[in-house]
């Protein structure tokens, strides 16, 4: 009787050190994405200023693209609790 109740609490902690895990790595993810879609757009835009404007337009669909998809994760790892 007490190992059962002792191995539903261990499976319901390692449940949540998932979620944990599963929404930090998801937020690392997104920042990496983020910082990558930066700084390759900050060097398009020095190479060649005259489409500035359309870059940076790409730019924030994809961020939001990654923004959403992080979001995401993040639910799905809180909802697996």
């Amino acid at each position: 009787m007490i190992s059962t109740l002792l191995f539903a609490a261990a499976a319901d902690g390692i449940a949540k050190l998932g979620a944990g895990v599963g929404a930090g790595l998801a937020a690392i993810g997104a920042g990496i994405g983020i910082g990558r879609i930066g700084g390759q757009a900050m060097d398009a835009m020095a190479r060649q200023p005259e489409v500035m404007s359309r870059i940076f337009t790409n730019m924030i669909v994809a961020a939001a693209l990654i923004e959403g998809v992080a979001l995401f994760a993040v639910v799905v790892a809180f909802l697996c609790i």
